[in-house]
C-alpha cells in the first residue's frame, strides 16, 4: 500500500510539474510577444495629440494607465491615421486606436474595449439650404468631404456612396469645409468641437443635416496579436472601468457624454 500511495504521489506531482511548465511556456510566449508590441495613434485631439513633445488625450491616457498597471513598455507611435491603419494590417504585434469597430472591420482586427461612444453625422455650414433624411437622400448630395480610411469612409462606401471626397485627415477635411470648397462633411460628436475652434469657427457655425451611424471606438490589435495579451488588455481595461478611473477620465476630457460600460452595443 505504500509503495502505491508513493507511486500516485509521484506521478501527480509530475502532473503538476508538468502542466506548471506549460502554463509558463505559454506565459512567457505571451510575454516575448508583448515585448514586440508597438502602439500606432493619430493626432486628433481631444481623443489623442501631442503636446510639448508628449502624446496625452483621453486615448492616450487610457493605454497609458492600462500599460502602468501591466507594467508594459510597447512605445506609441504618432502617425497618420492611414499609415498607422495599414500598419496594423500587415504582419507584427500592432496595435491601433481609438478605432471605431464596425462588421467591415470586424475581423480585421483583435478589439479590446469599448473605450468610447461615437455619434457621426452629416453637417453643413449654419445658413445652408440643405436638408437630408436618409442615407439614399445623402448619395444625391454635392460631394461630402470625408477623411481616408476613417470608420465612416468606408461604412459609407460599403453603403454605395460614390460622392465621397477622400481627403488626408480631419484638419484638412475641416479646413476645406469652413472654406467653402465643399458643402457637406462628416465627422463625429467628439472631434467635431476641437476641429471648428482650431479652424476659427464654433459649433453654432454649423448644422446637423443627419446622423446615421451611433457606434463604439476600441483598442485595436493586429490579428497577429496574442490572443493572451489581447485579454490581459481587455480584463484591465475592465479593472479601470470598475474601480471608477475610467469614468473620471472620461469626465475630465469629455465632460458631458456618457461613458461606454463593460459591455459592447452591437456591431453595426
Amino acid at each position: 500500500m505504500t509503495t502505491k500511495k508513493t507511486f500516485k504521489h509521484f506521478q501527480r506531482w509530475i502532473l503538476c510539474w508538468v502542466s506548471m511548465a506549460i502554463t509558463g511556456l505559454f506565459l512567457n510566449i505571451a510575454c516575448a510577444h508583448a515585448d514586440d508590441l508597438t502602439f500606432y495613434t493619430d493626432e486628433n485631439p481631444p481623443i489623442n495629440f501631442t503636446k510639448n513633445g508628449k502624446v496625452t488625450g483621453i486615448a492616450n491616457e487610457v493605454v497609458m494607465e492600462i500599460q502602468r498597471r501591466i507594467n508594459d513598455h510597447a512605445p506609441i507611435i504618432v502617425t497618420p491615421w492611414a499609415r498607422g491603419y495599414q500598419t496594423a494590417l500587415g504582419r507584427g504585434v500592432v496595435g491601433l486606436y481609438p478605432m471605431v469597430r464596425i462588421k467591415e472591420r470586424e475581423h480585421l482586427f483583435k478589439w479590446v474595449g469599448p473605450v468610447f461612444n461615437v455619434s457621426t453625422s452629416f453637417y453643413a455650414l449654419h445658413d445652408s439650404p440643405l436638408q437630408i433624411h436618409s442615407l439614399s437622400e445623402a448619395k444625391a448630395l454635392p460631394p461630402i468631404l470625408v477623411p481616408r480610411l476613417y470608420y465612416f469612409q468606408q461604412y459609407l462606401s460599403s453603403q454605395g456612396f460614390n460622392n465621397l471626397d477622400m481627403v488626408d485627415g480631419p484638419e484638412v477635411l475641416m479646413h476645406m469645409f469652413i472654406a467653402g470648397r465643399r458643402p457637406v462633411m462628416v465627422i463625429d460628436n467628439l472631434t467635431l468641437g476641437p476641429l471648428l475652434e482650431r479652424n476659427g469657427a464654433t459649433k453654432q457655425d454649423v448644422r446637423t443635416l443627419y446622423t446615421f451611424l451611433k457606434s463604439q471606438s476600441y483598442i485595436a490589435f493586429s490579428i497577429d496579436t496574442p490572443d493572451a495579451v489581447v485579454q490581459r488588455w481587455q480584463n484591465t481595461l475592465n479593472e479601470l472601468k470598475r474601480d471608477g478611473t475610467f469614468a473620471k477620465l472620461y469626465q475630465a476630457w469629455l465632460p458631458g457624454e456618457t461613458p461606454p460600460g463593460l459591455y459592447p452595443d452591437p456591431v453595426q
